[in-house]
């Protein structure tokens, strides 16, 4: 397999990340247990394949999930949707995840595949239609099912599972495809009537991302108990303020998936939407959830910047975040902002071909676009329109150095309303173009 340039730069900007971003130790939820194996379906021989199990049996497990909007969905977002469907996301007990093939486009076979691939964990398990599945990695080719079965046969036969750091790190890992660094984070909460409870949670992606959603696989796991229509509507609001708010390069994929599960291994009162704490767990798994989508941006190929689109005080919060995406999906703006130039005439094309369904929330003679420095420096607020009309005399020295650093904010205020809405995106380098020119190589 031939080794680009550019790859190579990955591999030591994967060390910088590891000590930035990945953490060295962590707290997880109880009554879970995980295994991953190398199976030999990655060429280079890394962890590609993960199994997560719930093991509590004291309170029955809730599961929900966001798939993709790509017509061509893959053969396992159409599997666990079944599943998910004909269970009412109730004992949903396991996820199966592969990388290095992401058996979409193929058909009855990876339809089979996938669905082997379920029936092999549930049987492991003793139990019926109770496992989600997840692939990630190239599309079009089949699944090398022997391999799979191997291991996940490996697996439970060897009783490889355990519930320590790096067990859980290992899984991060399993997932990953042109990935730098695993992403997983875990947290705990505290509820008003004194229960703990645990988020851990764990995302792959690098390219191919855009809503809704990304190349991105995600799951979220917890011990607290959450009625499954709940834990639906909790993850679909956050997903949407999340997940679905990121950009690396404007391309959707066909198997992406971000589902939770919720074992209620503490004892606290089962979550529904009329329960006091609703409201309380659906906001921090909202921010966890934007917390685990950050680490996707910060990890785009080619990436060198991660940049926040703030846009406030919109008519609707909808209008908010398609004027978001719009500038976060524009190569024109990433392009500028990796060559540190503050073309602000890039941003104001992007707002004004937004595909909004009315121009309520735009009004020309009331837009405000600034960059934002990020590291406290003065003045903090470069403004580059100001009530629709142009600064003819910008400070480009101070553009340049906002613009130089890692972390970079653009906020436009629409001066219409009161909703507001953040995408996360990245800049667009030379190194996008290679790493993918080189993709299947």
């Amino acid at each position: 397999m031939k080794v680009s340039s550019a790859l190579l730069q990955q591999g030591s900007k994967m060390i910088d990340k590891y000590a930035l971003y990945v953490p060295k130790s962590g707290v997880f939820p109880k009554g879970f247990k995980v295994a991953s194996a190398a199976t030999g379906v990655k060429k280079n021989g890394n962890l590609d394949l993960g199994i997560i199990v719930n093991t509590n049996k004291s309170h029955q497990s809730s599961a929900a999930a966001v798939f993709t909007t790509n017509k061509f969905k893959a053969a396992p977002v159409l599997v666990s949707r079944t599943v998910l469907e004909e269970t009412s996301g109730k004992n949903v007990n396991a996820i199966v995840v592969n990388s290095g093939c992401a058996n979409s486009v193929t058909g009855d076979v990876g339809m089979a595949d996938a669905k082997e691939m379920v029936g092999l964990v549930n049987s492991k398990l003793q139990l019926e239609n109770s496992t989600l599945v997840m692939s990630t990695g190239v599309i079009g080719q089949r699944l090398q099912m022997d391999k799979i079965s191997q291991g996940i046969d490996k697996i439970f036969n060897e009783n490889r599972f355990g519930s320590d750091f790096s067990s859980w790190l290992d899984i991060a890992k399993s997932i990953c495809t042109t990935d730098t660094f695993p992403k997983m984070i875990s947290s705990e909460f505290a509820l008003p009537n004194g229960a703990r409870y645990t988020l851990t949670g764990m995302a792959k992606g690098a390219g191919m991302i855009c809503p809704n959603m990304a190349t991105l696989l995600g799951f979220i796991v917890t011990d607290l108990p959450i009625e499954s229509h709940a834990l639906q509507k909790m993850l679909r609001f956050s997903t949407e303020r999340s997940f679905n708010c990121i950009s690396v390069d404007g391309d959707m994929s066909t198997n992406d998936t971000i589902c939770m599960i919720a074992n209620g291994a503490v004892d606290t009162p089962e979550i529904t939407e009329s329960s006091p704490y609703y409201e309380q767990v659906k906001e921090q798994v909202t921010e966890f959830g934007k917390r685990l989508a950050h680490l996707v941006v910060r990890d785009g190929e080619g990436a060198t910047k991660f940049v926040t689109v703030n846009v406030k005080n919109s008519l609707t919060f909808a209008d908010a975040k398609i004027i978001a995406e719009s500038i976060s999906n524009s190569s024109l703006v990433k392009t500028a902002l990796y060559g540190k130039d503050a073309n602000w005439g890039r941003i104001l094309c992007a707002i004004g071909y937004a595909k909004l369904e009315n121009l309520s929330s735009l009004d020309v003679e009331k837009i405000n676009v600034s960059f934002i420095a990020t590291d406290n420096s003065e003045p903090r607020e470069l403004k580059l329109v100001v009530n629709g009309v142009p600064q003819l005399e910008i400070d480009e020295e101070r553009a340049s150095e906002i613009l130089a650093l890692t972390d970079l904010e653009v906020l436009v205020d629409l001066g219409t309303g009161k909703e507001e809405a953040q995408f996360w995106t990245c800049d667009l380098s030379h190194e996008y173009v290679t790493i993918n020119g080189d993709y299947r190589s």
